[in-house]
């Protein structure tokens, strides 16, 4: 593996403020972000990703590409919880291992936005189509995961309804808020970038510094949640993400994607949800434990994807396509 892309990550400014939140804790130090300042660097990083893709939709269009590419965000969504439930069955009881199933199929938008960054810093491009993939992969993970819960025999059907987790799955408040701006973006075009600036632009950078040291606080104290779980589920958060990363690489290569567009592609299959899924299972399946699938999420596969991951995938990708450019392939 090219050690120059680990450097170039673990020199990227987000990412060290990461570590320093994470180390801020360790050393007991009285460090805090105001939750409702935490709470707007989130809305803002979506409403900028979101509207910063939808003008990049606009120059391109809803092409072939695209509608492929949105089309394979769907079937990872649908497929990583079903085989992700029946590994974690082996050790777990059906309500934890349909929400930590829903959590692996589902993605964090964070660590899409990290990656984004790591691109740019790149110099790679790609396209604004992933946002929108990014929003679809939210809501189908968690519908079926609570369907494997509730087909293994779970929960209590008068104190649940469909309809309301559907619309906490399809209309809660990130996905509406990401969407929304993707059709901002998408609607305004060129005349909406200009008018955006530098709110969307020259800022964005430092506010993601800024939220990923509140990552780095909030993961650093979740650690602690998982000292009773043993190894196999430590091993599960470090192992699927591996997992569901190789199997995006292989759809982006078939598909023949571009550089940037892999990367983005294979960081949505392979991280995992902290925000949207725990608002929907703390709903659908209560049985389940918080202490194991947020700190899961959180604490290990976050880090890991943001720190190892992203060079790690990266490189496979240059490798892989570099063989494509050889043999006269396109990519």
């Amino acid at each position: 593996m090219d050690t120059s892309l680990i450097l170039t990550n673990f020199l990227n400014p987000p990412i060290l403020f990461f570590f320093l939140g994470m180390l801020a804790v360790f050393l007991r130090s009285d460090l805090e972000i105001p939750q409702q300042i935490a709470k707007f660097l989130s809305l803002y990083l979506l409403l900028s990703i979101g509207f910063k893709g939808g003008v990049e939709l606009y120059y391109s269009g809803l092409n072939r590409d695209v509608v492929i590419s949105l089309l394979l965000a769907l079937v990872m969504a649908s497929v990583v919880p079903v085989y992700s439930f029946f590994i974690l069955r082996i050790r777990l009881a059906a309500p934890d291992a349909a929400a930590i199933a829903a959590t692996y199929g589902s993605i964090s938008a964070v660590t899409f936005i990290t990656a984004t960054s790591f691109l740019t810093k790149l110099n790679i491009d790609y396209g604004g189509h992933l946002v929108a993939a990014m929003a679809l992969m939210e809501s189908p993970a968690i519908i079926i995961g609570v369907l494997l819960y509730r087909l293994s025999g779970g929960g209590n059907q008068q104190e649940f309804t469909w309809s309301e987790l559907f619309r906490d799955a399809f209309f809660n408040g990130s996905v509406l808020l990401l969407m929304g701006s993707l059709v901002i973006g998408m609607a305004t075009g060129e005349t909406g970038k200009e008018a955006m600036q530098p709110f969307v632009g020259n800022l964005f950078k430092g506010l993601l510094a800024f939220f990923l040291l509140d990552m780095g606080l909030v993961a650093a104290r979740r650690l602690g949640e998982l000292r009773k779980t043993g190894l196999f589920l430590v091993a599960f958060a470090i192992l699927m993400p591996l997992v569901n990363a190789g199997f995006g690489i292989g759809l982006a290569y078939l598909v023949e994607m571009s550089r940037g567009d892999a990367l983005l592609f294979t960081v949505l299959c392979a991280s995992a949800s902290y925000i949207a899924v725990p608002a929907a299972v703390r709903l659908a399946i209560p049985e389940a434990s918080p202490s194991l699938y947020v700190p899961m999420a959180l604490a290990i596969t976050f880090p890991f994807n943001i720190s190892v991951g992203l060079p790690l995938y990266l490189n496979v990708i240059d490798r892989l396509w570099s063989v494509a450019h050889a043999t006269g392939q396109a990519y």
